[in-house]
């Protein structure tokens, strides 16, 4: 038999038998390229899962760069090659992009190529300047605080928005929000100003006119009574004193606003000296509201001067416990006994200032 199979190889002529061989050769050669093709295309590279970010005006290098840096990739060379041929180059799109372990370069590029960004929770809440919402942002996505704070402060950019440099605190609900990575200061003031729209629903409006105040009114009001107080079952009862003494026209002599006026706010005790602080956020000095909010108020805070109590409360003081909370008071000789217990409280404790 195997006599029969040399005899019948012997018939075919050599040029046949070397053409033969050379299709052997070049189909195995092809394979093994082949497979080594599909390898660098589909292999899996990735070597762990995280979030890569890429910055505005990035570029090939600087993602392989960033790649690497990561400890992303199994082989980098590999992923230049494919993103070669797929024209990634072209298409380098800025963000955060979540890459899972176990991914070949091709479904890699697929994702950087797309621009399809991992959005990025963002939150902020207890801010009372401008300066420290900046900063809190700039932690979180890309710009630094210094730009964001440009465009704060910019009052083109404001008066778009239909706001003042007083008034802007009262657009920023904090809250947790989601962002793409890249989003600029101006994309989030308008999405602020679209979330602002958003919560003054025609319910809230309404509960506003009902009190004859405006939004900011309202929203400069829950600033101060958030510096007062941070238990919430007494904010209602707190809001109803400031509205008391706005419709009968007397000086709010709110704390908050001279600590806001003086930018110190670690004072314990807003001594007499400080009450002349020449500033239209200076409660004691001028009538009526401040221009504008003194922090960021929470929306919590917003619904409790929407919902403030009705009652005949004109005064509020600490209590003497330092439980947090405060005695209310009718008259100014209740008022000042009850400021004195938490004065005598504060000098047992050899707080003076």
């Amino acid at each position: 038999m195997k006599i029969d199979i040399i005899d019948r190889l012997d018939a075919i002529p050599r040029k046949w038998r070397l053409s033969m061989m050379g299709f052997c050769i070049v189909s195995l050669t092809i394979l093994v390229w082949g497979n080594q093709l599909y390898l660098k295309v589909y292999d899996p590279n990735v070597k762990k899962t995280g979030i890569l970010f890429i910055s505005t005006g990035a570029e090939l290098q600087n993602v392989a760069d960033l790649l690497i840096k990561g400890d992303f990739l199994k082989d980098s060379s590999s992923f230049r090659w494919v993103a070669a041929r797929k024209s990634y180059a072209n298409q380098v799109h800025p963000g955060a992009y979540r890459i899972k372990k176990g991914w070949g370069n091709n479904q890699l590029i697929n994702l950087l190529r797309s621009g399809d960004q991992t959005p990025i929770k963002v939150t902020f809440n207890n801010i009372r300047l401008r300066e420290e919402l900046a900063g809190k942002l700039a932690h979180y996505l890309e710009s630094d605080s210094l730009t964001f704070l440009a465009a704060f402060n910019n009052e083109k950019i404001t008066e778009g928005l239909g706001l003042t440099k007083e008034s802007f605190p009262m657009f920023i609900i904090p809250n947790t929000y989601e962002f793409y990575w890249n989003t600029s200061p101006l994309k989030f003031m308008e999405r602020m100003k679209r979330e602002y729209d958003l919560f003054w629903n025609d319910s809230r409006k309404k509960k506003s006119a009902l009190l004859g105040l405006t939004p900011l009114q309202i929203v400069t009001i829950a600033s101060i009574v958030q510096e007062e107080t941070n238990k919430n079952d007494e904010k209602m009862r707190m809001a109803g004193v400031y509205i008391n003494r706005l419709k009968r026209g007397w000086l709010l002599q709110a704390d908050p606003t001279v600590k806001f006026a003086l930018r110190n706010f670690g004072l314990k005790r807003v001594l007499t000296e400080f009450l002349s602080v020449d500033s239209p956020y200076n409660t004691y000095k001028y009538a009526g509201l401040p221009p504008g909010p003194i922090n960021f108020p929470d929306s919590a805070t917003v619904d409790a001067v929407l919902n403030a109590e009705t009652h005949n409360f004109m005064y509020f003081c600490a209590k003497e416990d330092f439980s947090g909370y405060h005695n209310f008071a009718q008259s100014l000789a209740e008022h000042l006994r009850n400021a004195a217990r938490y004065q005598n409280a504060l000098n047992k404790i050899k707080i003076w200032k």
